[in-house]
């Protein structure tokens, strides 16, 4: 099993490219099932989850193929199957996406109920609700969701109970193909669910409000080919910025979209950080100096990213004074603490959903274990900064959503090495 070893001591300074959004290209990929004709996916990102769902569509029989520029080109004219397996689904819960546009388009599904990081309950009631409000029925059963609307489903109003990405996506797309007009009501905000409906809207959908906490599709007969290039990764550019500012170093992303990073580029200036943006680039630079704590409080979109959580407390770990973490969005995402403090931080929990961090003057290197995909990278960052060698074991989480993060933290002067 994979490893990395990390030797820290050194600040990350540099260029780089930010890959295109892991969270846009897994809904996105599922969306491909609502048409017959191909359609071609730029910049999706070379990550574990996303061949886990190119597998998925290939086992319903959708024919996909990645071209010498890495597009993802999808064709789900001849889907021989309508179950998406526990063997693939429960590996990565995005794999529930293919719910709606297999109920939309095909009149029936069968999805495995999900699974992915243990990172607290995240249940899928209001994906089902949604699905029922617009007509189709729903068993759950022997561990699948097992839906149908052999007549296609009709438009309604649907309000969600709480604010749910994956619900707002699977709905979104289901509704594309309803007969009549569907009202999303307290819908996710995120900038992948608006990538989604443009995306949807390439296709001929009619998708409108998307980014805000009301979509409004109007249902079409049929969705045609299209061509879309996936947004750039916020979480994977929010993680390079914070692990430079730890290491008081400086770097500048390319291909990013600033405007998504609103919450975590304030909480970067407070830390202390000069930070630049333009119209497709972020600059960071610590000018050489130890970060100061920040207090950080998670929240739904446009809020503070509880992605971002983990990595800005390895950030406060080294930083100068305390500060306070609270998250409100999972119930058990402070998993990283003990590893954390393996290293020589000082955490103390409170709870379930309350970490105080003192900063200390240095970390120091211990074997570390990973135990889900941004607790993994927070690991990174606190093993940048540490004095000595660091291996982090389990780093399949990081595989899962940073695509070769050896390789482009060594492009920015990083000690960091993959080893078996």
């Amino acid at each position: 099993m994979d490893k990395l070893s990390i030797t820290g001591g050194r600040a990350l300074s540099g260029r780089l490219r930010v890959s295109g959004a892991k969270n846009s290209a897994l809904p996105i990929l599922a969306g491909t099932l609502l048409t017959d004709e191909p359609v071609i996916i730029a910049n999706a990102p070379h990550l574990h989850d996303v061949t886990t769902m190119i597998e998925l569509l290939g086992t319903l029989g959708a024919d996909v193929v990645i071209d010498e520029k890495l597009n993802v080109e999808v064709c789900a004219a001849q889907l021989v199957s309508h179950t998406a397996p526990y063997e693939l689904v429960k590996t990565m819960r995005a794999s529930f996406l293919v719910l709606g546009p297999l109920v939309a388009k095909f009149g029936e599904a069968q999805v495995s109920l999900p699974g992915g990081c243990a990172i607290g309950s995240r249940p899928v009631d209001q994906h089902i609700k949604g699905l029922q409000v617009l007509g189709a029925d729903v068993l759950v059963e022997d561990g699948y969701v097992k839906a149908s609307a052999p007549d296609g489903l009709v438009g309604g109003d649907v309000y969600m109970d709480l604010v749910t990405v994956g619900g707002t996506e699977n709905l979104m797309m289901a509704a594309s193909l309803a007969k009549g007009t569907t009202r999303l009501q307290n819908c996710a905000r995120e900038p992948e669910v608006v990538d989604l409906g443009n995306f949807l809207n390439t296709l001929g959908a009619k998708v409108s409000g998307h980014g805000t906490s009301t979509i409004e599709i109007e249902g079409v007969e049929r969705l045609h080919g299209g061509q879309h290039r996936i947004m750039a990764d916020r979480v994977e550019a929010g993680t390079y910025l914070i692990a430079a500012a730890a290491t008081r170093g400086s770097v500048k992303l390319v291909d990013v979209e600033p405007d998504t990073l609103g919450a975590v580029l304030e909480k970067l200036q407070q830390a202390g950080a000069d930070v630049q943006t333009g119209d497709d680039w972020i600059s960071l630079d610590m000018h050489g100096q130890r970060p100061r704590a920040v207090d950080v409080e998670t929240s739904p979109y446009p809020g503070f990213p509880t992605d971002m959580q983990a990595q800005f407390m390895a950030m406060n770990t080294i930083a100068e004074g305390t500060a306070s973490i609270r998250e409100n969005i999972f119930e058990n995402r402070f998993m990283h603490v003990q590893e954390m403090n393996r290293l020589g931080a000082d955490i103390e929990l409170h709870g379930h959903s309350m970490a105080v961090v003192h900063g200390v003057e240095e970390l120091h290197a211990a074997p570390v274990m990973a135990t889900d995909l941004r607790a993994s990278s927070s690991l990174v960052i606190a093993a940048l900064v540490a004095d000595g060698n660091t291996v982090i074991d389990r780093i399949y989480h990081i595989d899962r959503g940073y695509e070769t993060i050896e390789e482009k933290l060594q492009q920015l002067g990083g000690a960091v090495a993959r080893i078996s």
